[in-house]
């Protein structure tokens, strides 16, 4: 006798017939594939908002020469004898349908009624407008497109549990206007950073997704493994160090709009996948970027509300304003109240740390608890469009040094509402500085810091054959368009955010 565990058949109709609203779905679905089927493709002449715009100014009881013919879910039914006010829509919105028995006659009227919310239905007839001036149009025929076999969330609640929202967004989409706008925001917004670039001459480009090495950033990396090659790889941290191989091969303008991918925790504003645009400029110093991104911001908000005087978390932001500029060492002095230039004995900068709540490791210098001093105290603080200046040479080893100053980097960090948008270097090209900063990651990492810089020898090799003078840019996506939707969690502005399976 075997002792094989009995497996389970599968219901063939994924549990649909257990539940009466499901079973009599279900029923109507079996009924029409049995019948003529559904139909392959339709004809659609117009679009809901196209509708609206054309007609708006119609006035009511008014009937159109012009025959249109629409597709779209259906979403509500309101059934008055003869007569049905059906609402269709589609990805621009919302049109009503003016279903009438005499013109559609008695049987085709009767399908009609037959039909469910949630199912797909196209139809056409003559636009007018009803009695009470609603854009409509008066059906004379139908046809069934594709039944919906699960019903729709309430209409009056929606969708409410927010992890059912980002798990089942296909049904987010259905019965959450803001979802939808959400959504088509973000396509407007990425579409304009691409104008924007390639308007000044940038060419857009792709770079591995899979490495050798997690490299152009300070974070922890996904690994996996590539079983013809027999190595392990990873999943790029940044596109920074393919981006610059580039300008070096003589690509002057570069970008890329693309997934990273960081092996972090799940907050507010981070998704271990989320999107960021890179950008180097041959020729160009972090200031020239500071023009760039001010004005890309702009066009964005224009882009995306229609004003740079935009409402986040029920707070006003001037984005038209010049951005404040300031240097993270003034910025940390001001909130401690105490000096944190580089010649204060270590010891004492160890101190200062601790007395506010921040334990030093041993191989941290001046820079790293600079910057940390700078998390803890200041970042979150910083409402107004603010470039923090000249970061800590010790926490940026791929920013050029600060022209007079060799204890920083010239590279900014743009802060908004408390949160990081942008991130920019004047680039290090000096190949043996270069060789220097990654050591000292290295010896990071050695001592168990998993997020130092890894040497790279084969972006080394790049710089002997000469980067010139270049401005970077990241900027992260998802938080601009939470920015520019008032949204306030990152999972809200990406469709399919990284979730626990259910179960």
């Amino acid at each position: 006798m075997s002792d094989a565990p009995e497996i389970e058949e599968p219901s063939p109709d994924g549990g649909l017939a257990d539940h009466p609203l499901t079973a009599q779905r279900l029923a109507k679905h079996e009924a029409t594939l049995s019948g003529e089927g559904y139909p392959y493709r339709f004809d659609r002449s117009d679009y809901a908002s196209e509708l609206h715009e054309r007609y708006e100014d119609l006035e009511p009881g008014t009937e159109t020469t012009h025959r249109g013919a629409v597709a779209g879910r259906l979403m509500a039914v309101r059934k008055m004898g003869k007569l049905m006010f059906a609402v269709l829509q589609d990805t621009t919105g919302r049109i009503q349908l003016f279903v009438d028995k005499r013109t559609l006659g008695d049987e085709a009227f009767d399908l009609f009624a037959d039909l469910d919310i949630g199912d797909w239905v196209g139809g056409s007839g003559v636009i007018i407008t009803t009695k009470k001036g609603e854009v409509s149009v008066r059906i004379d025929d139908f046809t069934l497109l594709a039944r919906a076999l699960r019903p729709l969330p309430d209409k009056w609640h929606g969708l409410q549990d927010v992890e059912a929202r980002s798990r089942r967004r296909y049904v987010d989409l259905m019965v959450n206007d803001k979802a939808r706008e959400v959504a088509l925001v973000r396509a407007k917004i990425v579409s304009e950073l691409r104008r924007q670039f390639e308007a000044r001459g940038y060419v857009e480009v792709e770079t591995p997704v899979l490495l050798n090495q997690a490299t152009g950033g300070l974070a922890s990396p996904f690994r996996t493994h590539h079983n013809a090659l027999e190595q392990d790889m990873y999943l790029r941290i940044a596109t920074e160090l393919y981006l610059k191989r580039l300008v070096v091969g003589g690509m002057e303008r570069v970008f890329e709009i693309g997934r990273i991918f960081r092996n972090e925790g799940v907050d507010s504003t981070h998704n271990p996948e989320f999107t960021m645009l890179e950008s180097y400029e041959a020729f160009a110093d972090y200031r020239d970027i500071m023009v760039m991104l001010e004005e890309m911001i702009r066009a964005c908000a224009l882009i995306a509300v229609g004003t740079t005087e935009i409402t986040y978390q029920g707070r006003t932001l001037d984005l038209a304003q010049p951005f404040r500029r300031v240097r993270m060492v003034d910025l940390v002095a001001e909130a401690t109240g105490e000096s944190v230039d580089f010649d204060r004995p270590i010891d004492e900068m160890r101190d200062l740390a601790r007395r506010h709540g921040i334990e030093p490791d041993a191989i941290w210098g001046h820079g790293k608890i600079i910057d940390q001093l700078f998390e803890a105290l200041v970042a979150d603080n910083l409402w107004e469009p603010t470039y923090v200046l000249d970061h800590p040479k010790e926490v940026s080893p791929l920013a050029r040094q600060h022209r007079n100053d060799p204890n920083l980097a010239e590279r900014y960090e743009l802060f908004i509402a408390g949160a990081e948008y942008a991130n920019a270097f004047s680039e290090l090209n000096d190949p043996l500085d270069q060789r220097r900063r990654f050591e000292q990651q290295a010896l990071a990492r050695a001592a168990g810091d998993d997020e130092a810089h890894p040497v790279d020898e084969d972006f080394i090799l790049a710089l002997e054959y000469g980067l010139p003078p270049t401005g970077g840019l990241g900027i992260g996506v998802d938080r601009l368009v939470m920015l520019l939707t008032d949204q306030h969690h990152i999972r809200e502005v990406i469709l399919f955010p990284t979730l626990r399976p259910e179960g």
